[in-house]
């Protein structure tokens, strides 16, 4: 993805501000790979990022391998994980030949990267770098909720997947990948029925920990691949805005808006008082206007808005799993 890959883009700071993934979803991941013909020797994580994801690898396999095909990202995660038995390089997941060779992984997983994939690339290249007995794991996470205030769902959404240009930042995420997200990767081809992988990856399921946050226009799920919401965070508000600004449509806003980003919103005065302790709350750019607005409405309804306060933030998940046969 572009923003990913400009020198100018902070990963550490990125870095800092994501979410982490639930235990219990790597444990539905182990649990799918474990089978008699499985092996526990090499794991890679396609589009590692910061190696957030990586990281979880480590206690399971011998050799954890994390590919990225952002130079900053792949630094951020050498210097993160400095120390740790975990080898990063930079590389694109629709060709792996220079770094993996035929018949070598045991487990390739993907956290929040693959709705930028070519899949008529990417299942090629799962299919061959994969062991017989082999499993790959692709999730992306879909747009927050604050569970405890349902009233803000309609400005989160906005806000993140609106069309006006001036109030929200959803035309400036790059598409398709964006929608392909949002649609919980519904949009990813079932690998078993593409001629180019037939005879190697034999198995495909989709998983949602969705919780009540499947998208009502998406045709439903069968309950059995229903789970409940994992991913959840109690965050500061002021760390929440910490994690609006890491988001790339943002980047892209101010690139084509720069002048937003001298904006005053003069809404909760005393947050000046408490400005230098952690994540910058001064402003009104964009980020700053979206998240007063979650604010005020949590206020109307009674909770708390500081922001060294804390709010309950959850995510809902798509898993997509596939095994080598």
């Amino acid at each position: 993805m572009a923003t990913f890959s400009k020198r100018a883009f902070n990963a550490s700071v990125y870095s800092s501000f994501r979410p982490t993934y639930p235990k219990k979803l790597f444990q539905e991941i182990f649990d799918y790979h474990r089978s008699e013909k499985a092996a526990w020797e090499v794991a890679v994580d396609l589009g590692c990022g910061t190696g957030q994801a990586t990281i979880e690898l480590k206690d399971k396999f011998t050799s954890v391998i994390g590919i990225d095909p952002s130079q900053p990202m792949i630094e951020a995660a050498q210097a993160k994980w400095r120390g740790e038995p975990l080898t990063f390089q930079q590389g694109r997941s629709e060709d792996l030949r220079n770094v993996l060779p035929n018949d070598s992984v045991d487990l390739i997983i993907s956290a929040q990267a693959s709705h930028w994939f070519n899949w008529d690339k990417v299942w090629p290249e799962v299919n061959r770098v994969l062991r017989g007995g082999g499993s790959a794991a692709f999730w992306t996470y879909a747009e927050f909720r604050l569970s405890e205030y349902p009233s803000t769902t309609p400005l989160i959404t906005a806000y993140a997947q609106g069309q006006d240009p001036i109030a929200g930042v959803g035309p400036y995420f790059e598409r398709p990948g964006r929608t392909i997200l949002e649609n919980m990767l519904v949009d990813v081809p079932d690998p078993t029925k593409m001629q180019s992988v037939r005879g190697g990856l034999g198995e495909f399921k989709r998983r949602y920990f969705s919780g009540p946050y499947y998208p009502t226009h998406l045709p439903p799920p069968s309950p059995s691949e229903v789970r409940p919401v994992e991913m959840k965070s109690n965050m500061r508000w002021r760390d929440l805005l910490g994690y609006f600004r890491t988001w790339s449509a943002l980047q892209n806003y101010h690139e084509r808006f720069p002048e937003d980003l001298d904006r005053v919103d003069g809404r909760f005065p005393e947050d000046l008082s408490a400005a230098q302790n952690g994540v910058d709350v001064t402003g009104g750019d964009i980020a700053v206007r979206f998240w007063k607005d979650l604010r005020d409405e949590v206020k109307k309804n009674g909770g708390r808005f500081g922001v060294d306060e804390f709010v309950s933030v959850e995510w809902p998940i798509a898993l997509l799993l596939a095994k080598k046969v």
